[in-house]
C-alpha cells in the first residue's frame, strides 16, 4: 500500500531536497520529461523503505532488490548497491528524519519513445520525508474486499520485480475496494488461490500455525521474510503453501505484512469476520522492537525451515 497522509501538502510542493542522478536538487525542481520512457510503458522500478530512529530498516536488502528489479526489467542502474545505499542514508540525514518514509525510483528517460529502447539513459531519484505510521492510533484492523483483478502467472509478468507495471493492478483493485467501503483489496492469483493485498503479503493463523502463500506470483516482501524469521525464532510453525479462498473460514486470525503496513491485522474479508488476535499482536510487538533497534533481528535460516506445500 502506498503511504498517504491526510491533510498533508502535495508531494510535489514541499520544502527540502531530493537526490536525483547523483546530486541533491530542490524538492520542487525534481522533475522528469513528459516523454520519459518509464512514464509511458510502466518499466520504472521502485522501493518503499521505512526510517526508524534515523536509520532505514534493512537498507541493503531494499537497495539490492531495487537493482534486481531493474535487471528484471532489462536495465542496469548507473550506481552500485553500496553507492545507492549511501545516497539513501545521506538523503535521510539531510532531511533530518527520525521516523519517515523513503522512495527510491529508477526509470528509463526520454532519449527515445520506442517501446524497445535499451539505450535510453537510466535515471534514479531518492526522496525521503517524515511519515511516522500508516495508522497513527495503532493497528485497528482493516476490511478487505476480494477483487475481480488477479495476480498474473509468473510466466506472463515480471512478478519478482517491484515495478510500476505490476502495481497498476493493485491500484485498480484498491480503488474499487475503497469505493465499495472497504480499506483494501484481496487479490487472488491466476488460479483463483489466495495471493496478497494490493501491496502487502497475506498470513493466516490456522490451528496455531502461520500459513502464507508461496511467493510464486507475488512479491516476496522484505517484511514478509522478516516476520517469518521472527515467527521461526519463537518456535512458531510457518507453513508456506497454496491456499484456497474457503480456507479463510478456518483462520482464527488474518494479517498483512509490508513496509507501509508493518504488521496489519485484518478484521474482515468480504462477509467473514476475524478478531484482533494474540499471534499477530505478538509478532507486531516483536517487529516494532526490532525495527527500532531494541531487539536483534533473527538470523535467517537459524531456526527450523519453513514447511512448504503442507495441507
Amino acid at each position: 500500500m502506498t503511504p498517504a497522509t491526510p491533510a498533508a501538502p502535495p508531494l510535489d510542493d514541499r520544502d527540502g531536497v531530493i537526490w536525483c542522478d547523483g546530486a541533491f536538487v530542490p524538492w520542487r525542481e525534481a522533475r522528469l520529461h513528459v516523454l520519459s520512457h518509464g512514464l509511458h510503458y510502466g518499466g520504472s522500478v521502485f522501493e518503499g523503505e521505512r526510517v526508524y530512529g534515523g536509520r532505514v530498516f534493512k537498507l541493503h536488502e531494499h537497495t539490492a532488490r531495487l537493482a534486481a528489479s531493474a535487471r528484471t526489467m532489462g536495465f542496469e542502474l548507473p550506481w552500485s548497491v553500496p553507492e545507492l545505499a549511501a545516497a539513501t542514508a545521506e538523503a535521510v540525514a539531510v532531511a533530518g528524519l527520525t521516523d519517515g518514509y523513503v522512495r527510491p525510483v529508477a526509470w528509463r528517460g526520454s532519449d527515445s519513445l520506442r517501446l524497445v529502447a535499451p539505450d535510453n539513459r537510466v535515471h534514479v531519484a531518492i526522496a525521503a520525508w517524515p511519515w511516522p505510521r500508516i495508522f497513527t492510533e495503532g493497528p485497528r484492523g482493516i476490511r478487505l474486499r476480494t477483487s475481480r483483478w488477479r495476480r498474473p502467472a509468473p510466466d506472463t509478468a515480471p512478478v519478482s520485480a517491484k515495478t510500476a507495471a505490476l502495481y497498476a493492478l493493485g491500484a485498480l483493485a484498491g480503488q474499487e475496494a475503497e469505493a465499495a467501503g472497504h480499506d483494501d483489496a484481496l487479490l487472488l492469483d491466476h488460479r483463483g488461490r489466495l495471493a496478497e493485498a494490493t501491496g502487502a503479503n497475506l498470513f493466516l493463523v490456522i490451528a496455531g500455525e502461520l500459513h502464507t502463500p508461496p511467493p510464486e506470483c507475488v512479491l516476496d516482501g522484505i517484511t514478509r521474510r522478516t516476520v517469518i524469521d521472527i515467527a521461526r525464532d519463537r518456535s512458531l510453525s510457518v507453513v508456506e503453501r497454496h491456499l484456497d479462498p474457503p480456507e479463510l473460514a478456518r483462520a482464527s486470525e488474518v494479517f498483512l505484512t509490508g513496509t507501509a503496513y508493518e504488521i496489519q491485522p485484518v478484521t474482515a474479508v468480504d462477509t467473514l469476520r476475524f478478531p484482533l488476535g494474540a499471534v499477530g499482536a505478538a509478532l507486531a510487538a516483536a517487529y516494532g522492537r526490532i525495527v527500532r533497534g531494541e531487539e536483534a533481528c533473527p538470523v535467517p535460516g537459524r531456526a527450523a525451515p519453513v514447511v512448504s506445500e503442507r495441507g
